[in-house]
């Protein structure tokens, strides 16, 4: 995923709002036990300190649910990031306010405030849109470097964003996109992927995903035992989740079909209790006794995993091997966290290890220092690798130029449905529509039901659209809405030129050259419509009316604003006739149109932006379409009214490699 970083900004004299993860652990005299996360964040606050900016940084802390602990306060951070940049970090007494903004005022270039805990308002995790303001008035820039929240749709984390012209990651998070990103898209191969923890019901999406992508599985901890018993073996009185297992078996089916080798354990480390001070013995994986609890792999394995692991280039781990918080069965996490270590230093191997448990594990054993990557979030980092959105990334616009163009499956849902009936659909539509990184899916509802389909969406992978925009900010137009008012209702597509807007309401090259400029001054993206007549395509004109009208659109607008927008081809002979262009006529147009954007504004522009198919599509004739190499979606009419067509849609686009 493409976002701006830290390194594009101008940070001098600028109030710099950064949102980090503090949420580090304190023993009983409220002391920080391990300032890894506070470390972490050091690259980003120095960059800003030593560009001159005002650096005001932000984070919640525990889970006081919208009261003042006093047990919860980031005191303690700041008297340690103090230590740790040698400089004095004043702690604010809330995080917003007439107090804290007289502060914020107040700073010179180079200084530090920590606004304190942002959860002591009730307001930060339910996204209220008002509190997110409040904190947007104290900065002129935002930075997210917070990876561990970014699942989250918090207030500070991704309804912050749009109250800024300019956002950015830190480094902590550029780190995360790059390495996780990287190692989900363009591994290194051979990849292997190790996945152990409790329960195989947490980690069902990741698995399914890791097959398509990964050459080698290793399994281990409790995930272990429920895969061997879809196999019909005998795991005693381990912790198996007997409702999972036709799962697992359908997780090894998968694995096989696709030609991904799945490595179960040889043998286990088997408790006669759960708990440390134990009898404890090696069993074969086959022989294991009914009284007895396996609660990690045995050596057999450990070696069998190292030989697999050797020839590998790129390694994810995500959940310990065994017990390891019991000392006496911590042995085989710690041997196949040196094993990583070693092949990461002597073969160059990526090692990537998943967050949480992992990390600590790696911690324990001393060897947190001799990995490629330690992620900073554990939740985050699952649903990242599983390829969902993540609010916390997904708010920071996309720009530049990506050649692997996602999907965009957008509903225009015209002049369709109540308020009441817009936010019963958003309902039924967040239940069942598929959250996949590789696809993007808005919904553009009738104007006055925006904020409240928004409210219902804004903590879902759905994105939300406006039908139509005027270009001016304000003024007495009656009946027009500005971008800066789509803006703060939660929007970030808008649809511009469609062309029942030019039939019904005269709209011209002139009027959509305007609108797009609008949109683009508020960082919202335009979905810009171009498309012939039926009389137009009959005499041969097609291809002269659509360069006409993409001229028109684009007129006076610099390519670096340009990085940002959607094209929608129209036929309009093919909207509510029942008439659809067939998939190599719409190829042919979607090439063309890439063709001049090549010619006009240079192959990466064109290689990168996005060109939806908008001439009634629908379930039965997405796979064709959407499977041609230069569709990159569907602006989705009737079909986006009905939940089970929207979602098949979808699913289509999903299932789709180019």
């Amino acid at each position: 995923m493409n976002t701006l970083t830290i390194d594009s900004l101008e940070l001098k004299g600028k109030k710099v709002l950064v949102r980090c993860d503090f949420n580090v652990p304190l023993d009983d005299e409220l002391k920080i036990r391990d300032d890894k996360r506070i470390v972490d964040a050091l690259p980003t606050i120095k960059k800003v300190i030593k560009e001159g900016g005002k650096l005001i940084l932000m984070s919640h802390f525990g889970r006081p649910k919208g009261t003042v602990v006093p047990e919860m306060s980031l005191k303690p951070v700041a008297e340690r990031l103090g230590e740790l940049i040698k400089k004095r970090v004043v702690l604010a007494p809330d995080c917003i306010g007439d107090e804290v903004k007289a502060l914020v005022d107040g700073m010179k270039d180079g200084d530090v405030i920590l606004l304190e805990n942002l959860r002591f308002h009730e307001e930060e995790e339910s996204g209220d849109e008002q509190f997110a303001a409040k904190l947007a008035e104290l900065g002129e820039v935002y930075i997210s470097d917070a990876f561990g929240v970014c699942h989250r749709a918090h207030a500070s984390v991704s309804i912050i964003a749009k109250y800024f012209d300019r956002v950015a990651s830190g480094y902590l998070l550029k780190n995360e996109i790059e390495y996780i990103g990287g190692a989900m898209k363009e591994p290194k191969r051979p990849l292997a992927t190790i996945l152990a923890g409790n329960k195989i019901s947490s980690k069902i999406d990741v698995i399914m995903k890791l097959i398509d992508i990964s050459d080698k599985i290793f399994i281990g901890g409790g995930i272990a035992n429920t895969m061997l018993a879809a196999k019909g073996i005998e795991v005693g009185k381990s912790l198996v989740e007997a409702d999972k297992v036709d799962m697992a078996k359908e997780i090894l089916k998968k694995a096989e079909k696709k030609g991904t080798k799945i490595l179960l354990p040889f043998d286990m480390l088997c408790g006669k209790e759960f708990k440390n001070e134990t009898e404890l013995k090696y069993c074969d994986t086959e022989k294991q006794e009914k009284d007895w609890i396996a609660m990690g792999i045995g050596p057999k394995t450990v070696k069998q995993y190292k030989d697999e692991l050797a020839d590998c280039r790129t390694v994810i781990w995500n959940g310990p091997m065994s017990v390891f918080e019991f000392p006496n069965f911590a042995k085989e996490t710690f041997e196949i966290a040196q094993i990583i270590a070693g092949y990461t230093k002597e073969n160059g191997l990526i090692s990537i290890i998943g967050g949480g448990d992992t990390a600590a594990a790696v911690k324990t054993a001393g060897l947190d220092g001799h990995y490629s990557h330690i992620s900073t979030g554990g939740g985050a980092a699952m649903e990242y690798m599983e390829g969902k959105k993540l609010p916390g990334i997904a708010c920071l616009t996309p720009m530049g130029f990506d050649g692997k163009r996602k999907f965009l499956i957008a509903g225009n849902w015209k002049m369709n449905k109540t308020p009441q009936e817009a936010i019963r659909f958003a309902k039924e539509l967040k239940k069942v529509m598929p959250n996949d990184d590789n696809v993007e899916i808005m919904a553009a509802p009738v104007f006055n039901s925006i904020w409240p389909v928004y409210q219902e969406l804004k903590k879902t992978h759905l994105d939300i659209g406006a039908q139509d925009v005027f270009w001016e900010n304000s003024g007495a137009y009656t009946g027009e809405v500005s971008a800066k008012m789509l803006k703060l209702t939660g929007v970030k597509y808008c649809i511009i030129g469609h062309s029942e807007r030019r039939q019904y309401f005269h709209e011209t090259d002139e009027t959509v050259n305007k609108k797009i400029k609008a949109v683009l001054k508020e960082r919202m993206v335009p979905v810009i419509c171009v498309g012939e007549k039926l009389e137009q395509r009959e005499a041969g004109m097609e291809n002269d009316v659509v360069k006409a009208q993409l001229k028109g659109a684009l007129y006076g607008i610099e390519l670096n604003d340009l990085l940002n927008i959607v094209i929608a081809y129209e036929p309009v002979w093919a909207i509510g006739t029942g008439r659809t262009a067939t998939p190599d006529q719409a190829q042919e147009m979607h090439e063309y149109i890439r063709n001049l954007l090549k010619v006009h504004y240079g192959e990466a522009f064109a290689g990168s932006t996005r060109i939806l198919y908008g001439g009634s599509l629908n379930a039965s004739n997405a796979n064709e379409l959407l499977g041609q190499k230069d569709i990159d979606g569907g602006l989705i009419g009737g079909a986006s009214l009905k939940k089970d067509d929207f979602k098949a849609i979808a699913d289509i686009a999903r299932g789709i490699e180019k």
